[in-house]
């Protein structure tokens, strides 16, 4: 029942492609069961895969993971996040110190880099960069733009079962997804109304853009998207935050930066 009801989707989005509208723009033909459903196989498939993804240990870096989990929860608490309670929002540390980077997996899988961890100054700035990846995953953008990455005829058949070699390759290409313009924005603009209500300082995010900024590297990390450029993302989402009005932001400067720096003395 549920493959017949998608293949139906299918024929009426394929339809929606060929009158040439939008071309595809926005669709998505997944449910948020597939969001949950794809996000699960991606963790399995990270964590079956140690050497390319050593993820810390929960047991003995358990002071760590309380301090990221008070931050999520933080963020799910603020009343902003639309499927807070449908996504499984489990969160993960990779240790790579080489690598500044995170994602979120359909779902709710959070994944954050010991690289991005140490190169933030503060817990709002961490917050910032948390928020906009949590902001992909209930926004959806992930299988929003395999929809539009891999069509509606292939997802179609891995849906009916046609090509489930295609699954695990589809699942994995998620993780160093690309967004598009429009996605990245509108990331943005969700980590600063998720942050907005919180302790933490609305505009965090920009933080991570200012240091790039600052420090005129030539590769940017894999966490920045080539578009919109650093610049123009620290205005708008500093620009947001002040015409938010914001109740929060209400964090000392001995939480978000002395206590931010004790958590990352907590990592290896």
């Amino acid at each position: 029942m549920k493959s017949a009801k998608i293949f139906s989707v299918a024929i009426l989005l394929s339809f929606i492609f060929l009158s040439g509208c939008n071309k595809g723009e926005g669709l998505n033909i997944f449910s948020i069961e597939d969001d949950k459903t794809l996000g699960l196989q991606v963790r399995d498939e990270i964590a079956s895969k140690p050497d390319e993804y050593p993820i810390l240990n929960k047991t003995s870096y358990a002071d760590a993971y309380s301090y990221l989990e008070s931050m999520k929860t933080t963020i799910l608490n603020s009343g902003q996040v639309t499927h807070k309670d449908d996504f499984a929002w489990e969160l993960y540390i990779i240790h790579d110190d080489n690598t500044q980077n995170a994602f979120c997996t359909p779902g709710g899988y959070i994944y954050i880099y010991t690289g991005l961890i140490k190169y933030l100054d503060n817990a709002s700035a961490l917050a910032g960069v948390m928020g906009h990846e949590m902001g992909h995953a209930d926004k959806r953008h992930s299988t929003e733009a395999m929809t539009q990455q891999y069509g509606i005829s292939t997802l179609a058949q891995v849906a009916l079962g046609k090509n489930q070699g295609m699954l695990s390759d589809i699942a994995l290409s998620l993780v160093n997804l690309q967004f598009s313009r429009t996605n990245e924005k509108e990331a943005d603009k969700y980590s600063v109304i998720y942050l907005c209500p919180t302790v933490y300082r609305a505009n965090g995010a920009s933080a991570f853009f200012k240091k790039i900024i600052d420090s005129g590297a030539a590769q940017p990390p894999a966490f920045l998207s080539t578009h919109p450029n650093p610049e123009n993302r620290v205005e708008n989402i500093d620009n947001q935050a002040l015409s938010s009005s914001c109740a929060g932001g209400t964090i000392s400067a001995a939480q978000d930066t002395t206590a931010y720096n004790a958590f990352k003395a907590m990592l290896p």
